[in-house]
């Protein structure tokens, strides 16, 4: 069988030789012999109920007649091929086999079943209102909850095999009429040129395919809820689904994106946009507070009203360093509690998270290592940083706070000036699959707008796809 032509016949003894030569006499290999017909298949992928139920007991049952193999067969999902590459791929993703003696073809029988998650709230994206349901690690399931939010002929789906030795399947996911074309073409490029080994994890595909590959920002999201990815795709973005993953890729993905969250469309318009609002000054001040406390106590002291600055004079007074020496101390010990934290298991996660945080700031400042006034600031923005819904940008903030502060330090506020202006510059020239990073804002896009800081109510969200008639929309408005 190995690449044999059609006209060669079937020898089941020397084509279980094969099998076994191949996959090195692999313990998990399980072979069937019906009279002249062969049935193998590897244990644990396949379900072995209905191999009895459809193959086995069919064919042990079966009159010797003129009769085709496929006809003893109840299995429904079954393709033919006489290439033993073929023949192998298949055993490996939960095929069975079915030869018969002196055939040109052996059956390929689809009876799959792989262990797989049940489907559960997502973790990483909690939230008061909106659905529980998240995707899990089986490619079939994830589509399957995605179709029961969008009942509709324009769902377009591109499949892949990526990795020669994984053989992971890809799908990207569109709205046909929504997606736009050029987007939907260019990533199907970058799919199609992908070369690697395996795929593990949507990561590897994200890695490989985005823009700005050196770039500390994320221009590529990934969610694990259904209803996020139903809400891109409506927007006329496109989605990545990689199997052995419950996290979705999502592009073109923008900067501003990265401070929504998904329940900002579940609450009541007021109530998101004020959720907004708080959100961002959070945003800032996990990016800046640290920087400003530093160069205001190192280079402008003037700034401070009098009192305050009596305060903060007298308790760095005991500390034996420079402000940002300290801040430094601080931010180092609250990212490395931080991991910790996550690294633990969930039942000590929450006790040393609370005693390792008062524990540790009490200790620096009772030793005067480090000021009061520090301990306060780095707790508020590591308060802060909690508000940024998207994990991945969380990382882009956290590194941008070092790195101004440390030109806070030494240059003051003309280092901050400068920093910020360094970062504008660079995130101007950010792009995800070809779409500027910072729009709606560079370049401006009114219509972007309405979704920006403000959350508008839904009958002013301008989706693409248009399902209501005027009149109806119109009687809905009054």
């Amino acid at each position: 069988m190995q690449q044999t032509p059609v006209d060669e016949a079937i020898d089941i003894a020397q084509l279980q030789a094969d099998i076994n030569q191949q996959l090195d006499h692999d313990p998990d290999l399980v072979f069937v012999h019906i009279r002249s017909t062969l049935i193998a298949y590897i244990s644990g992928l396949v379900d072995a109920e209905r191999i009895e139920r459809e193959i086995t007991k069919p064919l042990s049952e079966a009159q010797p007649t003129t009769g085709t193999l496929s006809s003893y067969l109840l299995t429904p999902e079954v393709k033919q091929t006489n290439l033993f590459e073929t023949l192998i791929d298949s055993l490996l993703i939960g095929f069975v086999v079915i030869a018969e003696q002196g055939e040109m073809q052996v059956l390929l029988a689809n009876l799959a079943r792989l262990p797989h998650r049940s489907i559960e709230q997502p973790e990483t994206e909690s939230g008061v209102r909106g659905p529980r349901e998240g995707f899990t690690e089986h490619l079939e399931t994830n589509v399957a909850l995605l179709r029961r939010r969008l009942k509709t002929d324009k769902m377009r789906i591109k499949t892949w095999q990526i990795g020669a030795l994984s053989q992971t399947e890809v799908r990207l996911i569109y709205l046909d009429g929504i997606a736009d074309q050029e987007i939907v073409d260019e990533i199907m490029k970058r799919l199609s040129a992908i070369h690697i080994d395996a795929v593990l994890e949507s990561s590897y595909i994200e890695e490989l395919i985005r823009d700005n590959p050196f770039s500390i920002f994320p221009t590529m999201e990934y969610t694990e809820r259904p209803d996020v990815v139903a809400g891109a795709l409506l927007e006329g973005k496109v989605s990545i689904f990689t199997n052995n993953t419950p996290f979705v890729l999502i592009a073109p993905f923008q900067f501003w994106s990265a401070f929504q969250s998904s329940e900002d469309y579940y609450l009541m318009f007021t109530s998101a946009t004020f959720i907004r609002f708080i959100r961002s000054l959070s945003i800032i001040l996990a990016l800046l507070l640290p920087s400003l406390y530093v160069a205001i106590t190192t280079f402008h002291p003037e700034m401070l009203p009098t009192n305050l600055l009596l305060a903060v004079a007298g308790a760095r007074e005991a500390s034996p360093f420079p402000a940002m020496v300290e801040a430094l101390i601080m931010e180092i010990t609250f990212e490395a509690l931080r991991e910790a934290i996550l690294r633990l298991p969930r039942v000590m996660g929450q006790t040393v998270s609370i005693v390792g945080a008062l524990v540790i700031g009490q200790a620096v400042v009772q030793a005067g290592i480090v000021s009061t006034p520090m301990v306060i600031v780095v707790s508020v923005t590591g308060i802060a940083s909690f508000m940024i819904p998207r994990y991945n940008m969380t990382f882009s903030i956290r590194i941008m706070r070092l790195l101004l502060l440390l030109l806070a330090g030494t240059l003051g506020f003309v280092g901050i000036l400068l920093g910020l202006f360094t970062l504008a510059l660079y995130l101007t020239g950010i792009r995800s699959v070809g779409v500027p990073y910072l729009s709606p804002i560079g370049p401006l896009r009114l219509k972007g707008l309405r979704d920006f800081l403000v959350r508008s109510p839904h009958w002013i969200l301008d989706r693409d796809l248009v399902t209501t008639p005027p009149e109806a929309d119109t009687k809905r408005h009054e």
